[in-house]
């Protein structure tokens, strides 16, 4: 006994730790005394204070405890209640059970606030974020990326800071030290990171804002500089890809970027740190010297139970910021040249490809066609294009006719400009027009949104069709621009599209106007002749569970009517 305490086992404390994640196990092994009775048994394995507290729990009519018992309990009141359970959220809905766990935002060992993301689980409807809910220090990981979990399984443990710090160093000492990496440091680097040890300032950047509350996260798409370079304040140092926009990364400061948090292809969320600077200017032609290589800014070996089991293997001296695409065989061949790459899909290739599988999976979509004789149209812009771009500044085209015509019919045909709530059972009819169109950027095609086009003419629209034109080019577009649309128009004419049946790309529409190539066609005209005519085919794909087949066709109509005759058009008639 020491101090009228019962001894405790004196097995190594990683086996007392097992032992102490068993309460009952644990306040069995600490047997009441006449000094030591249950209830302070337990505040004393529940208590988080340091060792002076531990010694302040016994009455003072008992003997001091010994040091090395004070130490003994130390171990088993921070291995069996300091360690709080991080367990997987409910996923969503009653119906999402299991889902995989994408990425650990930390390792063991890591500090961790309460509000923290630790982690991140996709399902095959969501993505959940797994918050620490309690500040404190890492102590083990149980779920592996890429494995399944359940709701309610337990994936990682948080236990208080310091504690595992503290483990490692009270391990016994029977074990020999691992041996020290190889420096790959010159001596005159060694003695530089020498004399320049000590606090310095360094600034973590993280993500900014995406372009809207509703875009939380998006993809690394590249880093503009590797660690160890120099970036000036302002300097652009990665580009963020969403499914809707590219944002820029500037630095906040002037220095070395020291580690890069979040590699290319990786997910970032808004707020989430990206990279660290270390301030301060780097010498000339040494910049490669002023950063720790990715091996050596990784967790210190303290940080992992495993780590003072065996020596760490040598780390590879540069890793490559994305993997190059894997390229295979094809099957049943090994010929030269037949081989197969795989290619990670673009964020926002993927979203346009979930939206228009959902719309195809809601939507009752059918397609009408007519076609248009585009003579008079094209005659009267031959004829007025020189004087309408002096009088306002931009050129005429078909496009900001279309889009006229198309604004005219749809409020005649309100109904074509609505869309069903599918959560209400309800009919949306709106008051205003917003068309979005096709256009080219460097990311592929993009749907700008041209506002309120029920009050413009067509020089307004031609305007507006412009700006956002080339915003697209340059990559410029905000996530304002590109969201709530009513009604859409696409070109397939401008790449030679003789025919084809658009596709409603959102649930929050009814029809999509499409537009093609404009082609010299026989026609019989009025008086039975036959001559070739500038022709060009338009079709509308429209939702039949609101839209019947009367007003469709009769949408169509009005196109036809409103481009074969422009003055009618120009006139608002």
């Amino acid at each position: 006994q020491a101090g009228g305490l019962h001894r405790i086992s004196t097995a190594p404390v990683a086996a007392m730790a097992s032992a102490a994640r068993r309460a009952p196990a644990v306040l069995g092994t600490l047997r009441a005394s006449s000094c030591l009775h249950l209830p302070l048994a337990r505040r004393l394995i529940s208590t988080r204070n340091d060792l002076r507290a531990v010694s302040s729990l016994v009455p003072g009519s008992c003997a001091p405890l010994s040091a090395a018992s004070r130490q003994l309990l130390v171990h088993v009141r921070s291995y069996s209640s300091s360690g709080a359970q991080v367990k997987v959220p409910q996923l969503g809905g009653e119906s999402i059970t299991e889902g995989t766990m994408m990425e650990w935002r930390f390792k063991v060992g890591d500090e961790v606030k309460a509000e923290d993301i630790i982690a991140v689980i996709e399902t095959d409807k969501v993505t959940i974020d797994v918050k620490a809910g309690t500040a404190g220090q890492v102590s083990e990981i149980l779920v592996k990326a890429e494995e399944n979990v359940e709701v309610g399984t337990h994936i990682c443990t948080i236990s208080p800071s310091g504690s595992v710090a503290a483990t490692a160093s009270s391990a016994p000492a029977a074990k020999s030290p691992a041996p020290e990496a190889p420096s790959s440091k010159s001596p005159k680097s060694a003695e530089k990171a020498q004399k320049a040890q000590g606090p310095k300032e360094e600034v973590t950047i993280v993500t900014p804002s995406l372009g809207g509350e509703s875009i939380t996260d998006g993809v690394i798409m590249e880093w503009k500089f590797k660690v160890g370079e120099h970036v000036k304040e302002g300097e652009l140092i990665a580009l963020i890809e969403t499914d809707k926009v590219t944002v820029d990364v500037l630095s906040s400061g002037t220095g070395v970027l020291t580690e890069i948090l979040v590699p290319a292809e990786g997910t970032a969320q808004v707020g989430m740190p990206l990279c660290k600077v270390e301030l301060g200017a780097a010498p000339a032609g040494k910049a490669e010297t002023a950063a720790p290589s990715p091996a050596a800014s990784a967790a210190p070996a303290a940080s992992s139970p495993a780590a003072s089991a065996a020596p760490a293997a040598p780390a590879p001296a540069k890793a490559p910021s994305s993997p190059a695409p894997k390229t295979e065989p094809a099957p049943g061949s090994s010929e030269p040249g037949r081989g197969e790459r795989r290619v990670k899909m673009k964020r926002m290739r993927s979203t346009i490809a979930l939206n228009l599988k959902k719309a195809q999976n809601t939507l009752a979509m059918l397609t009408t066609f007519q076609e248009v004789d585009m003579g008079n149209l094209m005659a009267l812009r031959s004829q007025h294009k020189d004087d309408f771009e002096k009088a306002h500044g931009s050129k005429l085209g078909f496009m900001s006719m279309f889009i006229k015509a198309s604004a005219m019919a749809l409020q005649r045909l309100p109904v074509v400009n609505a869309y069903i709530d599918s959560k209400t059972n309800e009919v949306v009819y709106r008051d205003y027009i917003d068309i979005s169109f096709a256009a080219a950027s460097p990311r592929g095609l993009l749907t700008p949104v041209i506002r309120d086009v029920q009050t413009m003419g067509i020089s307004k629209i031609e305007k507006r069709y412009a700006e956002l034109g080339g915003q697209a080019k340059q990559d410029a577009l905000s996530i304002e621009d590109m969201t709530g649309s009513t009604f859409t128009i696409s070109n397939g004419g401008v790449f030679g599209s003789m025919l084809g049946t658009p596709l409603i790309g959102s649930t929050e529409q009814a029809a999509i106007l499409g537009l093609h190539a404009t082609k010299n066609r026989p026609v019989v005209m009025p008086n039975g002749e036959i001559v070739a005519r500038p022709v060009m085919y338009v079709a509308l794909t429209y939702d039949h569970r609101l839209v019947d087949g009367r007003e469709a066709v009769t949408f169509l109509g009005s196109i036809k009517q409103q481009i074969e005759e422009p003055r009618r058009l120009i006139l608002e008639l």
